[in-house]
């Protein structure tokens, strides 16, 4: 069978698939979704009577809506947060946690990785295929390109701590709801505050508005530091671009190139007694 004349590497697509959440197949037999769609049999016309004068009404169709966490879910969620005194309190609690709908269509927990004395924090804002099956952060192909990102100025996992904004996978892949995010919100929150790290990398949009709360998109944000405040101090955060949009647009590589130049300036320039 011949690949389609669009698809330039049929392994580079299928590997995009897997990457993106789509790794499950609905049919037996493969589909061709650009095939003009069949010709429809012409109906057949015949004789019927009347129809009654008193129709029955139509089905009612009720729109699903998004529901909210709840003021007590909210609430459980930021004192369960705040009761933890340490990083291993913290996960302990989160895996106990069932205020987000996500754990349950998530494989488990994905909370940390990396060295929690680091430095710097990496945080995204979900995991996805890969990192639901391993527990981890960032170890699927979008993870290789930041090991090889964070190498390029001599840092590793082991001397960087990586996290998300919400800690489950959500359900092929899509991008988690501002409920979600919100029921999510104080566990990252206490775990930057935990670690305490001296720098923030929010790797993406949607770790850079949640944390920073701005409306402002990522290649306005990207590249200039702004602060953090954890409550009790103002930790200074690099918003730069996912490497999962840099799979998509490698064309954009410099921009982060030019962001963990910022970063390591910062490094070099508070170098630890």
């Amino acid at each position: 069978m011949n690949a389609d004349p669009r698809v330039e590497d049929p392994a580079e697509l299928i590997a995009w698939y897997a990457e993106m959440g789509v790794d499950i197949a609905l049919d037996e037999e493969p589909v061709d979704r650009f095939a003009a769609p069949a010709r429809a049999p012409a109906p057949v016309v015949t004789w019927a009577p009347a129809p009654s004068a008193t129709p029955s009404a139509p089905a009612t169709l009720r729109p699903q809506a998004t529901v909210a966490p709840s003021d007590d879910t909210a609430r459980e969620a930021r004192e369960i947060a705040r009761a933890a005194t340490t990083l291993e309190d913290l996960r302990i609690a989160l895996d106990n946690f069932h205020g987000c709908n996500l754990r349950l269509t998530a494989t488990q927990l994905v909370f940390a990785d990396g060295n929690p004395a680091g430095r710097v924090m990496l945080i995204g804002e979900g995991p996805g295929r890969d990192e639901d099956l391993q527990g981890l952060p960032f170890v699927g192909r979008s993870g290789q390109l930041l090991d090889r990102m964070l190498g390029a100025i001599g840092l590793n996992r082991e001397s960087v701590y990586i996290a998300n904004i919400v800690p489950w996978r959500p359900p092929g892949n899509r991008k988690p709801t501002p409920q979600e995010t919100a029921v999510c919100r104080p566990f990252i929150e206490r775990q930057i505050q935990l670690a305490d790290p001296e720098f923030l990398v929010l790797l993406g949009g949607s770790a850079a508005s949640e944390l920073l709360d701005t409306p402002d998109g990522i290649l306005k944000m990207r590249g200039r530091w702004r602060d953090y405040d954890t409550g009790t101090r103002r930790i200074r955060a690099l918003p730069t671009l996912h490497p999962a949009y840099l799979l998509r647009q490698p064309i954009h590589k410099r921009l982060a190139w030019r962001d963990l130049l910022t970063l390591k300036e910062a490094l070099d320039a508070q170098v630890p007694a």
